[in-house]
């Protein structure tokens, strides 16, 4: 029986030595998020960083995720949506099994590289809440990355 939240490997990653985020200490809210692999990042430019993992949550739980605040001092990153929402329907959803992509861009004008188990960003397990007039529109998530497919 899987437990309440966590992370697992997802299936094109199981054999390529994925570290789970871990907390530093024992009052860090933050799980420590790595790069699945080395990747560069070209000036000006967007990209999707694969991490190789997945995150399983309660119902009404989601994934904060942040930039690590080193990434913008020490190598000009920055996550372009200032935080991303992993939500808990998310995983092992059919199109990408619930891959945790992080959305960095490069404001350089010099090439930046992240190699394979750097830390990248940091995931928060929270609750949230809905109003008395909530009335979603699908019961099952349709997308990937970045969309319920609606």
């Amino acid at each position: 029986m899987m437990s309440q939240r966590g992370f697992s490997i997802v299936t094109t990653y199981l054999t390529q030595s994925i570290n789970l985020p871990k907390r530093k200490t024992a009052r860090s809210a933050g799980y420590d998020i790595e790069a699945a692999e080395d990747f560069v990042i070209q000036p000006k430019t967007l990209a999707l960083l694969p991490t190789g993992i997945k995150a399983y949550m309660s119902s009404d739980e989601y994934l904060q995720i942040y930039a690590r605040s080193s990434l913008f001092q020490n190598k000009s990153l920055i996550l372009t949506n200032g935080v991303g929402v992993i939500d808990s329907d998310y995983y092992d959803n059919p199109t990408n099994e619930g891959h945790i992509l992080i959305s960095m861009y490069n404001i350089s004008d010099v090439p930046v590289t992240i190699l394979k188990g750097e830390r990248i960003a940091q995931g928060v397990f929270a609750k949230y809440l809905l109003s008395s007039q909530d009335g979603f529109t699908s019961a099952k998530r349709m997308g990937g990355f970045g969309s319920t497919g609606l």
